[in-house]
């Protein structure tokens, strides 16, 4: 029997006075495959809103929401259950070709891969270049021949999972958006946003292709009253993490934050090729800028 899983995630917007709203855009339901069956969801909004589901250009389920009265709160709660089979692509063989790095993609997969390919933020002083370089030096064979032996491919994005958890300082944010990838290597850190942004960014520019997940993440320390050990860093709160495209494994996941590599600990929702695609809520509202009082996120992940 697979684990299942109850998550509750309410967001509340106060105002000092009450304000109308534009649409809101609300990606809350799995993103369902093989390993992720959703078996209920739901979506309530108070005030009273229409809504209806699309798919957006990645194929991931989008509730479009649109309040039907002015209020001083809007609370939007989204609620799904789902079987969760877990996902351990990282363990499967690698085609040959693709097992040192480098490796070229199949021309036919390179054509769909192509935006996935490309970095999306500059980097002009070439930091983040420098900084993924470190994961792909060359080491001399042990046989004492003198020979050259390159990486192997997949243990490059291995290292730079456990270096980004290891090497940095994880610091919650509250605020919209994520920090550049050279923002984050400067300050030496950040929120799981940002680790998995810093990720695909610098695996990008070394010829992998990357996206960007948006979910959740269970602790089983928090299904117990008193929970020994180490919490699960961004657990009880939505996550972030990165799936990179490997020649026979196909998309596995790496989460940068925790050093998870799939498993039924991530919960996915959406993929896309940049953060600020993959907003859980994202809308507007009409009034003031004083009228906003601010924003309550309140995150539950259970397994039953």
């Amino acid at each position: 029997m697979h684990p299942i899983f109850d998550v509750v995630h309410s967001t509340t917007y106060r105002y000092s006075r009450p304000v109308s709203f534009g649409p809101h855009r609300v990606m809350y339901r799995p993103r369902a495959s093989h390993d992720i069956r959703v078996l209920a969801s739901d979506l309530k909004v108070s005030p009273h809103a229409k809504q209806y589901l699309v798919q957006d250009v990645f194929s991931n389920s989008v509730a479009l929401v649109q309040p039907l009265e002015a209020a001083t709160e809007l609370r939007i709660v989204c609620s799904f259950t789902i079987e969760h089979a877990g996902s351990f692509n990282l363990e499967l063989p690698m085609d040959a070709q693709a097992i040192s790095y480098p490796f070229s993609y199949a021309a036919s997969d390179r054509l769909d891969l192509e935006h996935y390919l490309r970095p999306h933020y500059a980097d002009p002083d070439g930091v983040v270049q420098n900084w993924a370089r470190q994961f792909v030096r060359p080491s001399l064979a042990t046989d004492g021949s003198g020979a050259i032996v390159m990486p192997n491919s997949r243990q490059i994005l291995v290292d730079m999972t456990h270096h980004i958890k290891n090497g940095l300082r994880y610091a919650s944010r509250d605020e919209e958006g994520t920090q550049t990838p050279a923002q984050t290597l400067v300050l030496g850190s950040g929120s799981c946003r940002d680790y998995a942004l810093l990720m695909m960014e610098a695996a990008r520019r070394l010829g992998y292709a990357c996206r960007f997940v948006s979910g959740y993440l269970y602790d089983p320390a928090l299904d117990r009253v008193a929970a020994e050990g180490e919490a699960v860093v961004g657990a009880g709160a939505t996550h972030a993490w990165v799936q990179v495209y490997l020649p026979g494994p196909g998309w596995v996941a790496f989460d940068p934050t925790n050093a998870f590599f799939g498993g039924t600990n991530l919960i996915r929702v959406a993929t896309a090729r940049d953060p600020s695609q993959a907003s859980p809520i994202s809308g507007s509202w009409d009034g003031e800028p004083g009228d906003y009082l601010g924003m309550e996120v309140e995150v539950m992940v259970r397994r039953r």
